[in-house]
């Protein structure tokens, strides 16, 4: 299966599957799709592709299918209709969800008798096919391997482990990177502007910044699998009272100051803990503890 014509079948065809199905085609390799409104397949079978009328159709056994759908939900009412055989078919999951869903549908789908891998796309469409898109995979490891050359047509393609619920947690911490590091870009970006100063010109230096501090991540890594946090760089109330000089600072401007009351709030309840004079992963705990009302 790891030719450059073997066979692949992807379900589903929004902008995603799309992206996915086309890339498929441009690496040469047999690409059959399927999707509820056939309609959204008019270019890819302009290009190649062979839509199947049908979704029991377009699975075949020993098979390689992605799917890309709204949600687990409807994976499971698609594969679980009567007509629909899994029996030999190994399905790549790219549905978002949760680390439950995954490996519910793991379980579920190997009961129904495909060999299953759960995976997430760390890309927008227009990147699909090229290095710069990650594809995370997660689930039997001999599955994956048996397959990566084809799926190595969507990007740049990574085996996590053969927990199912792992692509999916990577997915979301992920997305907390992203949401974060532009959040902050957002709340310099508004206190900047209330000097004149634009986001194009700010851009350059948040980005200088951000780089910086993503190489502290593996040093700080090391300090929380050891929950050792000694303050070699600067202790977390001394990290405290700059987060109230930011909280100041933005309201006398008239900027939000949620997001640094929140992050304060958290820190003040390390260093009431007697974590103060640690270093800043030592928040680990609180990001750690279940939320309480």
């Amino acid at each position: 299966m790891n030719s450059t014509d073997s066979p692949v079948t992807v379900i589903g065809l929004g902008l995603m599957g799309q992206a996915l199905a086309g890339a498929f085609l441009k690496a040469g390799h047999p690409t059959t799709v399927w999707n509820r409104t056939a309609a959204k397949a008019g270019q890819l079978v302009s290009q190649g592709a062979r839509l199947a009328p049908t979704l029991c159709t377009a699975l075949a056994p020993g098979s390689l299918t992605i799917v890309c759908v709204t949600d687990y939900s409807a994976v499971r009412e698609l594969l679980g209709a009567d007509d629909v055989d899994l029996d030999g078919t190994t399905l790549v999951n790219l549905t978002s969800g949760s680390s439950a869903q995954a490996r519910e549908t793991a379980e579920w789908a190997e009961r129904r008798g495909a060999r299953y891998l759960d995976g997430a796309v760390m890309a927008i469409p227009s990147t699909i096919g090229t290095e710069e898109a990650v594809i995370l995979h997660s689930g039997p490891q001999a599955d994956f391997e048996a397959h990566r050359s084809t799926l190595g047509a969507l990007g740049t393609v990574t085996h996590l482990g053969a927990d199912h619920g792992l692509a999916s947690l990577y997915d979301v911490a992920g997305l907390t990177m992203m949401w974060s590091v532009l959040n902050a870009w957002l709340q310099g970006t508004a206190l900047l502007r209330t000097a004149g100063v634009d986001a194009a010109t700010y851009a350059p230096f948040a980005q200088q910044l951000a780089t910086g501090v993503a190489a502290w991540l593996p040093g700080y890594a090391q300090q929380i699998d050891n929950n050792s946090f000694p303050a070699e760089v600067a202790a977390l109330e001394t990290e405290a009272r700059t987060m109230e000089h930011l909280i100041e600072e933005s309201e006398a401007l008239g900027v939000n100051a949620e997001l640094p009351r929140l992050i304060k709030a958290m820190a003040d309840r390390a260093i009431a803990a007697g974590h103060g004079a640690e270093q800043y992963p030592v928040l680990i705990g609180e990001f750690s503890r279940p939320q309480t009302n």
